[in-house]
């Protein structure tokens, strides 16, 4: 009999489990280790943030589901790795911390054959002074609650526009090293469409701001798009967007301060600047857990296991952009020191960014974290997932199943507008996710189809109930792509 822990259940984490227990026989033990009582749907927060939904609309309780399929459910938190066991057993565990119950507060050691770490990002709000939801007027849709909490602060703007009083609204990152431009991006168009929805949008100067090089790169190193006969670039669709708007942007900058209605920011240039606002949705930065590994004899192995996130086969020689090419990322997501241990989506520590780094002329880094999320997290569950069945069925340490960025093609519909019949989406393909300028010269992707419309719109929602189906395991979820 074999165990297998997952520690996480985001998108990679249940995602993996789900398929764990769908192909190993019930004499095998899966487990699933993650502080989260409530499984949540985050492509839909934006929608939480806007009052469209509820979280009621976008989560459902793990332990039902878990039990049901027979998946060990521990709500409990990571402290510490030991992959080699300790002096009482040459067993490898995890120690971890109950954070609800009867056993809040005790700590277990939980043992494993194989493990696979999604335990994702820490939102990292300290990384940028003052910065957190709830004070100076700044908020979060990273997760569901604190979506709904914008949507309260939202809410308040919009009832003193209608009073008559002009509010300035500020959406984007709200680091220099930032990601998930895509989710405030949804954010900004959809808080746009509803004034506009409310009648107030002439009450509204609403501003962008994003630690990208030029706006629509989105920490993917820039995008291109078929549309019609030509190709279209992310950074002109976005700007016609935003143009078409009326919403101003500044991107290059990193944001390091927040103050009651003030951002400041350092650009490229090197030029210290700040914007006031009365209300600002800023992404924060993604962080390491700041987890600790061991050996046997209680000595600190961390950086066998971790440089931020989880060390795996990825090519992490340092080189400038020039020399990147997509065998720098990992295929097998497996750590080179414990074979039996695998990280997926953003547990794992990327080899470098994906757009080409910059620094201003202070030498402080202004370029976007790489994305992970949503699809490619998913799909990189279900791959190390697979991976570890057969390596059980075989009883071999055979990798059979390969999931890198640079040969991954990934879907991404952003929600332009919330409406039944006015609302609109963006549908967009890139293949691979990360470029391969060798492969294709010119692009850098296979150039595939763009299209914005209604239909985008009800595809978003479409996929919001596809995939609660999916993860709620459902008759045929399998049968639902990634």
């Amino acid at each position: 009999m074999a165990k297998v822990v997952v520690l996480g259940s985001g998108f990679a984490g249940h995602t993996a489990v789900s398929f764990l227990r769908k192909n190993l026989g019930k004499e095998h033990e899966v487990v699933m280790v993650t502080p989260n009582s409530k499984w949540q749907y985050i492509p839909s927060n934006v929608w939480i943030g806007i009052g469209k939904m509820t979280p009621a609309d976008t989560t459902f309780p793990l332990a039902p589901v878990y039990r049901k399929k027979g998946i060990v459910y521990k709500q409990a938190k990571v402290i510490s790795f030991h992959p080699e066991g300790d002096n009482e057993s040459d067993r490898p565990y995890v120690l971890v911390e109950y954070v609800s119950g009867d056993k809040q507060g005790q700590q277990e050691k939980v043992d494993y054959d194989y493990l696979i770490n999604a335990t994702g990002p820490k939102l990292d709000f300290d990384a940028t002074e003052g910065l957190y939801p709830g004070k100076n007027k700044t908020v979060s849709i990273c997760s569901f609650d604190h979506a709904e909490h914008a949507w309260k602060e939202l809410k308040k703007v919009i009832d003193l526009m209608k009073q008559g009083k002009r509010q300035r609204i500020l959406i984007g990152t709200g680091h220099a090293g930032a990601t998930c431009q895509g989710a405030a991006f949804e954010y900004i168009l959809n808080v746009e469409k509803l004034l506009r929805d409310e009648g107030v949008r002439d009450m509204a100067d609403i501003q962008w701001i994003s630690n990208e090089y030029e706006l629509g790169d989105f920490g993917m190193d820039g995008m291109y798009f078929k549309v019609g006969f030509s190709a279209i670039t992310g950074n002109e669709l976005a700007e016609k967007l935003f143009h078409a708007r009326g919403i101003k942007f500044t991107v290059q900058a990193g944001v390091y301060k927040v103050e009651d209605g003030k951002a400041y920011y350092e650009n490229l240039d090197g030029e210290y600047k700040e914007i006031e606002y009365d209300f600002a949705m800023l992404i924060p930065k993604f962080s390491g857990h700041g987890f600790k590994a061991y050996d046997k004899e209680g000595n600190d192995i961390t950086e066998k296991l971790f440089k931020a996130f989880m060390v795996v086969d990825a090519d992490y020689t340092p080189k400038p952009y020039e020399e990147w090419t997509v065998q720098d990322w990992p295929e097998k997501l497996q750590n080179p020191s414990y074979p039996n241990i695998f990280a997926a989506g953003i547990a794992f520590h990327p080899p470098h960014t994906i757009s080409q780094p910059r620094k201003s002329k202070n030498g402080t880094v202004i370029t976007p974290a790489p994305p992970r999320t949503g699809m490619p997290s998913a799909i990189m569950g279900k791959t190390v997932a697979d991976n570890i069945v057969h390596m059980i069925k075989t009883g071999t340490d055979e990798v059979k199943h390969l999931a890198s960025m640079g040969n991954m093609g990934v879907a991404c519909v952003a929600s332009a507008g919330y409406g039944t019949f006015t609302g609109s989406a963006i549908v967009m393909l890139l293949d691979p996710a990360i470029p391969d300028y060798k492969k294709y010269p010119k692009y850098g992707r296979r150039l595939k189809m763009a299209s914005m419309g209604v239909h985008g719109h009800w595809m978003k929602k479409i996929l919001h109930h596809m995939f609660i189906y999916k993860a709620k395991m459902k008759p045929f979820w399998w049968i639902i792509p990634e």
